[in-house]
């Protein structure tokens, strides 16, 4: 049973014109032993896109990449022909066998969370693009359930100033602070947009926001 803070300062930084990443995980040419994976989660993408950059037509294959807009606008586009995400959805990309696609800001400033998992044994082969409303503002203060992929569940919450929320615990939680901050806790001490708590084995837990706040939450099976 453990509790682990996981500060958005330590996170990997790619900045290029146009685009900064923060990568949660090993990403690319930078290896980190300690930060692997959580689970099937093998990518855990924090992106800032001005308008016209992003992800030029690239191929993806044996995962499941689930990608939740946290402001402005980004153009999808695969063999489906393309979609505009907005917040206010969550799009779930099954890549199966293999699958080419592109992701373009279409809006002045563009953000998004971005999440991989290895996909099951059994995923079917062919790949498949699903895009879902998600209205936290109707379930203010709740968690509401985004999608299911991998064996892994994933939750969003909307929490006002002060307001508390408890998580349940699991095999592996993670829980990422996408806007806003929280107060000082038994957990920790504040937490702010980019930081992340990883529960193992826990039980639940109570936190508070210090400013209205969006939470992604994660709930996945060990490895």
């Amino acid at each position: 049973m453990t509790t682990e803070i996981r500060r958005g300062s330590a996170r990997f930084t790619e900045r290029f014109r146009g685009r900064v990443t923060h990568h949660s995980f090993s990403f690319g040419e930078h290896y980190d032993p300690d930060r692997l994976r959580l689970g099937p989660m093998v990518c855990h993408d924090d992106h800032l896109l001005a308008r016209g950059q992003g992800f030029e037509s690239h191929r993806h294959s044996g995962l499941e990449i689930v990608t939740w807009v946290v402001s402005g606008a980004l153009e999808h586009t695969g063999p489906e022909g393309s979609v505009v995400l907005e917040p206010g959805s969550v799009a779930v990309l099954h890549t199966g066998a293999g699958v080419e696609h592109a992701e373009i800001a279409v809006a002045p400033q563009t953000r998004f969370v971005q999440v991989w998992l290895t996909a099951d044994e059994d995923a079917p082969e062919q790949p498949s693009y699903d895009v879902r409303p998600v209205d936290l503002d109707a379930a203010e203060g709740s968690l509401v359930e985004v999608a299911q992929v991998a064996g892994a569940t994933f939750s969003a919450a909307r929490l006002d100033t002060g307001e508390k929320l408890l998580i349940h615990g699991g095999a592996l939680t993670h829980v990422y602070v996408a806007t806003g901050a929280l107060l000082r806790s038994s957990l920790a001490q504040p937490l702010a947009a980019g930081d992340a708590f990883v529960f193992t084995d826990e039980s639940a837990h109570q936190v508070t926001a210090a400013v209205p706040t969006d939470l992604l939450v994660w709930t996945l099976p060990q490895a």
